[in-house]
Order: C-alpha cells, then sequence, then structure tokens
C-alpha cells in the first residue's frame, strides 16, 4: 500500500516538474516572438475660418502712399484704388496723408512707384482722392456697406505701418463698435467724426487703408488710432457709405461745401466765459451752447434766434457742447431745414431754421 502511494506522489511529482518546464519554455517562446507595435497617428490641421480668399480681393487694390515736402519723404500711409477709367485709377486716403505735401507719389502691391495727383481733399471728413496712371493699377477694391455689418463681425485691414519696410502688413479682428462719436483737433478747432471701432491692430502707416469685412468688401477708412498709454486695441475707420457720399464732389475737385448758420457759441459749462460776459444760467441747464453773438442776415438771425439762448438739442438730439454742434450741423446739407430746441428766459422752446450756404 505504501509503495503504491509513493508512486503516485512520484507521478504527481514528475506532472508538476514538466507542466513548470513547458510553461517556461512557452513563456519564453512567446517573450522571444512579441514585437511591440507603435502606432503614429498623423494629424491633419486644417484653419476653416481662413481669411486667405478675402485677402485676395482687396489685397492689390491696396497702396502705399507716401508724401513729398522738398524732394524728401515728409511722411506716409495707405490707400485703395476703388475705381477705374480708360486713363486712370483713383485712390481713396486720409486727408492728413497728403495734407501739405508738395508731391505725392503711389507705390504698388509690386513695387512699382508712381506720381500721383491730388484731386480733392476734406479736412473734417478726413479724406482724400488721388489719380494715377492705369498702367500701374492691379486690382480695383470693391465697396461695402458698414450698416450691413454687426457687432462681433470678422474684419480685416491691409496697409504698411511704418511705411515701405511693413507695406502689405494684414492684420485681424472683429468689428468691436458702431456709430462711435471721436473728437478730433483740427487747425480751425475741434470736430467729432463717426466712426467704426475695430480691434485689428492700426499703426502709423495704416491710415488711409481700407477695413474690410469678410467677403473682401471695404467697409470703412482706417483714419485714426485712439492712443493713451492705457487704452490699447482700439483703431477707428471712417463708414464707407459716408466717405462716398463726397467722392465725385472730390473726384472734380470741389470744395466741399458744408451749411452755416451764423453763431458764435460757447459751452454752458464754460464757467470762464460766463464769466467774461456776466451771464447767470439756471442751474438746471448742465448741457447745451450758448449764443453769444448772432451774425446779422443768417439762417439764425433770419429763423429768431437771439444772443443769450441757450441751445440743448438739434432735431431732437441733444447738444453737450460746441463740437457736437458742429458735428450735428455738418450732418445736413445747405438748403436743409433742422429744428431747434433752445432756453430763452427760462423757457424751452423749438424754432425751425433753413440753413444757407
Amino acid at each position: 500500500m505504501i509503495k503504491k502511494y509513493g508512486g503516485y506522489v512520484l507521478t504527481v511529482i514528475l506532472s508538476m516538474i514538466v507542466g513548470i518546464t513547458g510553461t517556461y519554455f512557452i513563456m519564453k517562446n512567446n517573450i522571444k516572438n512579441t514585437e511591440v507595435t507603435k502606432t503614429i497617428s498623423e494629424v491633419s490641421i486644417t484653419e476653416e475660418n481662413t481669411i486667405k480668399s478675402s485677402i485676395d480681393k482687396i489685397y492689390k487694390a491696396t497702396v502705399l502712399i507716401e508724401s513729398y515736402q522738398r524732394g524728401k519723404v515728409a511722411g506716409s500711409g495707405s490707400g485703395f484704388i476703388y475705381k477705374q477709367d480708360d486713363k486712370y485709377g483713383y485712390v481713396l486716403t486720409n486727408n492728413h496723408v497728403v495734407e501739405s505735401a508738395t508731391n505725392v507719389k503711389v507705390i504698388n502691391a509690386e513695387g512699382v512707384e508712381v506720381d500721383a495727383e491730388v484731386l480733392g481733399t476734406d479736412v473734417y471728413m478726413d479724406i482724400a482722392v488721388l489719380r494715377i496712371s492705369k498702367d500701374s493699377i492691379l486690382q480695383v477694391a470693391t465697396i461695402g456697406d458698414s450698416s450691413n455689418s454687426s457687432l462681433g463681425d470678422t474684419v480685416f485691414t491691409v496697409g504698411s505701418p511704418e511705411g515701405r519696410e511693413f507695406m502689405g502688413t494684414v492684420t485681424k479682428g472683429i468689428l468691436s463698435g458702431k456709430d462711435r462719436e471721436v473728437a478730433v483737433k483740427l487747425s480751425n478747432g475741434s470736430y467729432i467724426m463717426s466712426v467704426l471701432q475695430t480691434d485689428a491692430a492700426i499703426n502709423p502707416g495704416n491710415s488711409g487703408g481700407p477695413l474690410v469685412n469678410i467677403n473682401g468688401e471695404v467697409i470703412g477708412i482706417n483714419s485714426l488710432k485712439l492712443v493713451e498709454a492705457e487704452i490699447e486695441g482700439m483703431g477707428f475707420s471712417l463708414p464707407i457709405e459716408e466717405v462716398m457720399l463726397y467722392v465725385d464732389r472730390l473726384e472734380a475737385g470741389q470744395k466741399i461745401e458744408r451749411p452755416t448758420i451764423g453763431l458764435e457759441l460757447f459751452d454752458v459749462a464754460n464757467t470762464y466765459m460766463l464769466q467774461y460776459y456776466q451771464i447767470k444760467l439756471s442751474d438746471d441747464i448742465k448741457e447745451g451752447v450758448l449764443i453769444y453773438r448772432v451774425v446779422d442776415n443768417s439762417a439764425a438771425s433770419n429763423a429768431g434766434l437771439k444772443s443769450g439762448d441757450v441751445i440743448t438739442a438739434v432735431d431732437g438730439t441733444k447738444v453737450s457742447d460746441v463740437t457736437h454742434f458742429r458735428y450735428l450741423l455738418y450732418k445736413h446739407s445747405i438748403g436743409d431745414t433742422i429744428k431747434i430746441t433752445y432756453i430763452r428766459d427760462g423757457k424751452e422752446s423749438t424754432m425751425d431754421v433753413k440753413l444757407n450756404k
């Protein structure tokens, strides 16, 4: 019996040895033949919102403009071809780009340089129309309408910040604001401009260049930048539909005439002038302009406005100061009739005033 049990144990032990040995050889063989495979995925990056096709519609229509005084470059800016005929191409830019220049040169996207003739300028709109030879035209811009644009729309600019070195620079952003009223200083005083606001980078040399929508249409002319140490990313452009109202007259070399009303004014907040003229206003009058002189036979005198009247609104829009009053006045044309709200002897009234040349 013991002999039989010992044989059984021996058989079990031999089976275990064989099993362990077999497992060892199988594992060793598998490890030897195992291949470690690395899968590397190739990632294809596509830019779904590229504006390349839009840039192509305006890029070669944009030009660099150099203003010369006494044979030397006095300044530079940008512009764009908005029209051509059988002989010439016509360029829109800012008045301040070519102001005081003795001669002007235009350089196209291929570096071809030609002389330009300044046909007409307007200081209040800050626009100028130039004429160049048709041979140098590479492309004509498509004119759009900023009134069809919405806040947040993608916009971009093409221009030449800092002149030739960075000619043809494209910057992109969004339409940040519409109908902004920005005061600018002119040689004859301050004036308010109604502008578009964008966060697309606008630097010196971009002035006069196009602000363009995603369809490649010009919706504005870059005109100025709010430059303050604590403010960044605020660029401004003139709405193109307002600019185009004046283009035909500028092409013909005509001066843009604006209506006159025949008033000498100062702000009601100007305490020095109030004291000088010994005028005491009601504490309720916080905004508006005070009339201290009415020109004889003017639109104002014919309507019945008098010295001492305080104008508080034009066509229902409240007047904040003299600069704002001028802005509201210049939105009209010669011969238009406007409604003026004024205070006289503590009583508010409204009258119609027909504007003169």
